[in-house]
């Protein structure tokens, strides 16, 4: 049997249990406390081998060590929340500024387009635009007017009498005006001549007033020195009240395709009447540009441009018509 019964409580074993209770109260944690790992005594103070550590991964870490990779991560989360609520990055912003430029360059570039194509088409179809030089015309037209001539005129519309026109001189009316030298931007003015965007100041085209249609008998003057269409005196009421026309007597039928004209200034124009040598002062239909029809230039004198119907309103048909 036994030499202790196995109730008697072990005086050794008590003894034990008190030393490792004493161990645990104690308030830093004696360094003379041992860890125990079943029936091994470790003590606690005693190095870890890296081997170990290794494997007992984070858990062999102090605990206090993981407190400053907690705090950079939180720094590292904070700094990309407050990255995100500053709005986009410097190269984000570039590109959408370069972004938006080539977007408006683009536009402005569409739209300069249009205008041009726009503009020629105008000007080879509808309207074009001259500039006046001479006072031929006061004060219908004044000098350095500019005025927009309407192409449908004569073909597909017809010419009425009082319509004021712009024709090509091919009958050398003009004065032949010297090749001016080109300058560095002449290109740059004739281009945009080409295409409608400035008036022809070509000097090269001559602007009247149509008296006499194809047929008409035209005749300067009755007795009273009023002209006469087809026997009918007219009351010229477009021509320069300030100035008293001199009479130049003529007598003349209108060809089939040709116009006679003849300026409102009667005493400062070399219009069909000073030219009677050349092609009988008659224009040829083809040569005609078009009708003039607004002033567009300057503002002030915008204005459109009549026929004056009530002055021919009574003349007769020519005769044979």
């Amino acid at each position: 049997m036994p030499e202790t019964d196995p109730r008697t409580p072990d005086p050794f074993k008590r003894d034990r249990t008190d030393r490792d209770s004493a161990g645990r109260d104690s308030a830093g944690g004696d360094h003379s406390r041992t860890a125990t790992d079943g029936n091994v005594a470790v003590p606690a103070e005693a190095p870890v081998s890296p081997s170990a550590g290794a494997s007992a991964g984070a858990s062999a870490e102090p605990a206090g060590s993981e407190q400053p990779a907690v705090r950079a991560d939180s720094r590292a989360a904070g700094s990309r929340g407050a990255h995100s609520k500053a709005g986009p990055s410097k190269p984000a912003k570039e590109s959408k500024a370069h972004s938006s430029l080539y977007l408006w360059i683009k536009e402005v570039a569409t739209v300069v387009a249009i205008a041009v194509v726009l503009s020629f088409l105008i000007k080879t179809f509808l309207f074009r635009a001259f500039y006046i030089p001479s006072e031929s015309m006061v004060s219908t037209l004044d000098v350095n007017d500019r005025i927009f001539v309407n192409l449908l005129v004569p073909e597909p519309f017809a010419l009425e009498r009082g319509d004021v026109v712009v024709f090509k001189d091919t009958k050398g009316w003009l004065v032949p005006t010297p090749d001016k030298p080109d300058g560095p931007f002449t290109w740059v003015q004739d281009g945009l001549t080409f295409v409608g965007l400035l008036p022809d100041n070509s000097e090269q085209h001559l602007v009247k007033r149509v008296i006499g249609l194809p047929g008409d008998h035209v005749v300067c003057c009755d007795a009273g020195g009023k002209l006469t269409i087809n026997g009918k005196e007219v009351d010229e009421t477009y021509v320069n009240p300030a100035e008293v026309p001199d009479i130049r007597n003529f007598d003349v039928v209108v060809p089939d395709g040709k116009i006679w004209v003849m300026g409102d200034n009667r005493n400062h124009s070399a219009d069909s009447r000073a030219h009677q040598d050349s092609n009988g002062g008659f224009i040829d239909m083809p040569d005609i540009e078009g009708k003039a029809a607004v002033i567009a230039w300057p503002l002030n004198r915008l204005t459109g441009l009549g026929n004056y119907p009530d002055v021919f309103r009574n003349v007769p048909a020519p005769t044979g018509k």
